[in-house]
């Protein structure tokens, strides 16, 4: 009989756990947004940060339950502490532009300063916020920012922004338990809208088509911001066109044709100050190929191209579940991206260095670690050689993949993207 007590048990255990973390954003958070705008500066061999400016926005959009992130991933981490207790009471890890650009050859000759932003729920007292930054030769976390707010401040603004027309493309609920995904319009004039609009439609229904989204598309929610250039298209200096768009993008970033990006953090937060947020895509009205993902702070692509979709859907994976890139062939603007001789915090690649905490648990009895590519094992999930834009020292769960070449994600990656999305809506 006793055994038939247990389901109930711990159903109840679960019930006071969920209750419990509900009730520690009720404690510390208010439902709205604290902005903190920041300026990133230094080298290629150091780098400090400086808080530029503190703004309230109005919705917070983010789980209420899992406030703590678990994943261990990306070049920089914040922090939030209680003031007065020293409780750790929120946390995000994320990856920046400025962090790349730091591993290019111009950082190593050049100093600069860079804008970024990043929000949290409100917090109800005086907190301390930690922003900390990755070290590549131990892979530890190590503080670049510390900052104190009081959230009283007069001199943090509560001024509104601009109104821009926002579409729910699929509104499922409470955002604090949905993964909110904005589409922004970049590039696309007044009399361009409604093109945007329904390119965000489109590529709204070829994200959820795609496996593992098509098993989940109940936890999302989808909006699409109608931000207004006065340019339609991008800018592409390398072949001299510049545009006056919303955002600012533009090819040519690190001097790379495809790799289409922009600096301008403020714009894409201003864009999003009164929209429920957990994952940007810039959609930019150009038929070019290119694109961008950078985790946890946004992705981009063009909305013509033959190769849109898959562009899309491959950004996106870097933006949302800080996938790796498993590709070695093609060219990069980087320069000793990865130590060999650490494990990565991707989830899809590794060095091996620590291969038990990555995607080992999924591979069939008996797969030989490193796995060689035949006939045999080409279609299967192993460890094969070459990855993050190298052939040598860094492998890939499959020969072929979304984040190499536009094929299927792996079951490493399709793993990775799910926590994620359960993470973001409460349910892990």
């Amino acid at each position: 009989m006793t055994r038939f007590k247990i389901v109930p048990l711990l159903l109840a255990c679960v019930f006071c756990t969920q209750a419990c973390r509900q009730s520690t954003f009720d404690r510390y958070f208010e439902d709205k947004s604290l902005r903190i705008d920041y300026m990133s500066m230094g080298d290629a061999q150091s780098q400090t940060a400086v808080v530029h400016e503190l703004r309230e926005e109005p919705v917070w959009g983010g789980p209420k339950k899992n406030l703590i992130e678990p994943f261990g991933y990306g070049e920089y981490l914040l922090e939030v502490y209680d003031h007065e207790s020293s409780e750790l009471i929120y946390s995000r890890s994320f990856c920046s532009l400025f962090g790349e650009w730091r591993t290019t050859a111009e950082a190593k000759t050049e100093t600069q300063a860079w804008y970024n932003s990043i929000s949290i729920p409100y917090p109800k007292n005086t907190i301390l916020v930690d922003l900390k930054s990755r070290n590549k030769a131990d892979m530890q976390f190590y503080s670049i920012m510390q900052h104190v707010i009081d959230p009283s401040s007069m001199f943090i603004d509560k001024a509104p922004l601009a109104d821009n027309k926002v579409v729910a493309i699929q509104d499922n609920g409470d955002p604090a338990e949905k993964v909110d995904l904005v589409f922004i319009a970049e590039g696309y004039t007044q009399d361009e809208l409604d093109k945007f609009f329904a390119d965000a439609e489109r590529f709204t229904e070829a994200l959820f088509n795609c496996p593992p989204f098509d098993t989940c598309r109940d936890q999302w929610n989808v909006w699409a911001v109608g931000t207004v250039s006065i340019d339609s298209g991008t800018s592409s200096s390398g072949v001299g066109i510049y545009k006056n768009t919303a955002l600012k993008t533009g090819y040519y970033t690190f001097g790379l044709d495809r790799y289409l990006t922009t600096k301008d953090m403020k714009s894409i937060k201003d864009a999003t100050w009164n929209v429920p947020c957990d994952a940007v895509f810039l959609l930019i009205n150009a038929e070019t190929y290119g694109g961008g993902g950078i985790y946890n702070s946004y992705a981009c692509g063009t909305a013509d191209n033959e190769r849109t979709l898959n562009v899309f859907t491959h950004e996106f994976g870097h933006s949302f579940a800080g996938l790796g890139d498993e590709y070695f062939e093609s060219t990069v603007a980087y320069e000793s991206y990865y130590n060999l001789e650490k494990e990565l915090w991707e989830p899809n690649i590794t060095t091996l260095v620590d291969f038990d905490s990555k995607w080992k648990d999924l591979l069939p009895e008996g797969t030989p670690i490193p796995t060689p590519l035949n006939d045999e094992t080409k279609d299967g999930i192993g460890v094969f050689e070459g990855g993050g834009y190298l052939s040598e020292g860094i492998y890939r769960p499959m020969d072929h993949c979304m984040m190499r070449d536009y094929a299927p994600f792996c079951p490493a990656c399709s793993r990775a993207i799910l926590k994620m999305v359960d993470f973001l809506s409460d349910k892990q």
